[in-house]
């Protein structure tokens, strides 16, 4: 089965089920009045963008989000509302813009991905809103480590820690902190890293003592602190003990994450290769590929190149037959 078409058949029965963010929302009055109902719609159709991208990546969702943006947009500039209702539509309206920059993130349109974040940015600032303003620089974060500008993702992180401290929500204090031991262990700063990534999995135990952290951290939890850990000892060099973590990360996410799954996968099997069990490694990416058919995304894309990079480093028959089932798998993918 053609790749594309499946990914676009698989989205187009997941958008028939999630119609609002595909439709205007319901028009205003006579007066062009906007009320709290078309709000609520509109706000519908970000949820539904979030759970495409769960499921499916950044890829073809994010024209989604641009178009309905777009609507959000020409709402706020066209339609007749209280300044109540004005506030509410220009947060939700730097939320869409900040989901467009993750999308684009995801699919590695990174000067996109800046573009909208900045779009985000000024609208937070505008209004005055640190939540929108610590979801962007939690965002940017983990772009500039994902470019290679840990310290760029160092400084993000912080300043997105300081507003999370300031609010008193336990989640994104613990997400934050990931974030920051992200960067300080590509930078080198194991030890630092090893302790913001403790302090993320002991500030998440006291998450009902806080403030309710806002939706958008729903995907953060044991598997996501488990990932973290996996990642920070690939980083030292301990890949035996990473895949241990991996596969709690696997075992522990929810399967309406598909995205993730993908991610998770293929940095598990470069782990177990990376540790020495080569053959369990390639048979472990091989066996990704009917699961990655589901998912457009930038990130799983290039997670995989480094699969197929590692696989081709063993001098191995296997390792250079399950390389070669990967690389002709991406290569009908980009077809």
């Amino acid at each position: 089965m053609d790749r594309r078409l499946f990914l676009a058949d698989s989205i187009g029965v997941a958008a028939s089920a999630l119609p609002l963010h595909l439709r205007p929302a319901s028009p205003p009055g006579a007066t062009g009045a906007v009320g709290t109902t078309q709000l609520l719609e509109l706000r519908a159709g970000l949820n539904s963008l979030f759970d495409l991208d769960d499921a499916y990546g950044g890829g073809d969702v994010r024209s989604l989000a641009v178009r309905h943006l777009k609507r959000v947009r020409r709402i706020i500039n066209t339609g007749k509302y209280p300044d109540t209702i004005g506030r509410q539509l220009q947060l939700l309206s730097g939320e869409i813009a900040e989901h467009c920059g993750w999308l684009h993130y995801d699919a590695d349109k990174q000067a996109d991905a800046r573009r909208y974040w900045g779009e985000a940015l000024t609208t937070a600032t505008m209004l005055q809103d640190p939540n929108l303003e610590i979801l962007i620089f939690s965002s940017m974060s983990l772009q500039a480590c994902h470019q290679g500008r840990a310290r760029d993702g160092l400084d993000l992180a912080r300043a997105a820690q300081e507003r999370a401290t300031r609010l008193g929500s336990p989640v994104l204090q613990s997400i934050i902190a990931s974030r920051e031991a992200r960067a300080l262990s590509l930078l080198g700063e194991g030890k630092a890293a090893g302790r913001r990534l403790a302090e993320a999995m002991r500030v998440i135990d006291r998450s009902a003592q806080g403030r309710p952290a806002p939706s958008w951290t729903s995907f953060h939890g044991p598997s996501e602190l488990s990932y973290c850990q996996g990642l920070l000892y690939t980083e030292l060099g301990h890949h035996q003990a990473a895949t241990s973590f991996l596969r709690a990360t696997l075992a522990q996410q929810e399967a309406t994450y598909g995205r993730n799954r993908a991610l998770y996968g293929c940095t598990l099997a470069k782990a177990l290769i990376d540790a020495g069990e080569v053959e369990e490694g390639a048979a472990y990416a091989v066996g990704l590929l009917e699961h990655l058919a589901e998912v457009e995304s930038g990130r799983v894309t290039a997670r995989l190149a480094d699969v197929v990079g590692t696989l081709r480093a063993v001098d191995a028959v296997t390792a250079q037959e399950a390389a070669d089932e990967l690389t002709e798998y991406a290569q009908k993918g980009a077809a």
